[in-house]
């Protein structure tokens, strides 16, 4: 008897409405739709990147239990609205946006400075009504990151007096859901249609986050396919192994924390597992800027640092 092996489809648009979309993916083996799906939906869920604001700073407030003369909302009522101001931060570092106002007005997101780094998706959001001739100022950071990350892990260090930390939301997406039906192929009724409904914040299109959803578990299994090879013996004879400028240690003994990075791309590295430099010098640029926290500039950084050491990264 003749076997015969069944490929899923590509993913298929149902619909695309503004910022939801429906996607189905069909021809999936008995209980792949459930495997998928899940899969799918945990990594749209949590390991897309996104941008928001971790702290704020408002002139003359001291805490966000405070409020404003001339004001309409409390202090924390604006920084809750301040959070529904959804932005794209174009690079790893962090940004600062400001405010300056004066009423009456009521203020919009659009009326936010933003370097040319930052875009923002919703700029009728709604921030605070000013009335008379009051003025409100504050200043805001912005930063990269993955899923909810509550203040507390955030301000990892004392803030300054009146700077008020936040908890951050930086997914993207603002629901995730799917559901699997049988349908038929040839002769079996029990194959698995997959169907996905994902709605985001207008940061990133549901198309562009169904693919990049793809793209990282296609990433993560790809790494671990087959078995770590045993590790080769260091050479006995020392003149055999390249030695740092200064001579002292061997490359295969020089930690990551050694080779002077900064402290964002050391523990991107380290969170990474890659801990030593010549690890490091066998991972490709591309591969690297996978690693969240890893962009050109971080590159560069490393590809500077390794040259110190008379290593490079892997050619693509």
């Amino acid at each position: 008897m003749e076997y015969h092996i069944t490929l899923p489809s590509k993913p298929r648009v149902v619909s695309e409405e503004g910022m939801q979309g429906i996607y189905e993916i069909y021809s999936l083996y008995p209980g792949f739709g459930h495997t998928l799906g899940n899969s799918l939906r945990r990594i749209i869920l949590s390991s897309l990147p996104g941008a928001a604001i971790t702290s704020v700073k408002i002139e003359d407030v001291p805490h966000e239990f405070a409020t404003i003369d001339g004001v309409r909302e409390s202090v924390m009522e604006l920084l809750l609205n301040l959070k529904r101001a959804h932005f794209t931060l174009h690079g790893d570092e962090p940004q600062s946006i400001r405010l300056s106002v004066k009423g009456p007005k009521q203020v919009k997101a659009s009326d936010l400075q933003m370097p040319s780094q930052v875009t923002l998706a919703n700029p009728d959001q709604h921030i605070a009504d000013v009335a008379g001739k009051v003025s409100l100022e504050l200043e805001a950071t912005i930063e990269r990151g993955l899923g909810y990350v509550p203040r507390e892990v955030l301000t990892k260090e004392k803030v300054d007096i009146g700077t008020i930390a936040l908890d951050a939301t930086f997914t993207p997406i603002r629901r995730c859901n799917y559901e699997v039906e049988n349908m038929r192929v040839g002769d079996r009724t029990d194959f698995n249609r997959l169907r996905v409904l994902i709605e985001t914040n207008g940061t990133i299109t549901p198309r562009e986050a169904l693919e990049k959803s793809i793209e990282t578990m296609i990433h993560q299994l790809s790494a671990v396919v087959g078995f770590q090879e045993p590790r080769a013996e260091a050479p006995e004879d020392d003149s055999e192994a390249p030695r740092v400028s200064g001579g002292e240690k061997d490359l295969a003994k020089v930690k990551v924390a050694d080779l002077g990075l900064s402290a964002r791309v050391a523990s991107a590295l380290e969170d990474a597992s890659i801990k030593s430099a010549a690890g490091l010098a066998r991972k490709t640029a591309s591969a690297l800027k996978e690693l969240d926290g890893i962009g050109d500039k971080a590159i560069t950084e490393i590809e500077e640092a390794l040259d110190k050491v008379g290593l490079s990264l892997k050619g693509e």
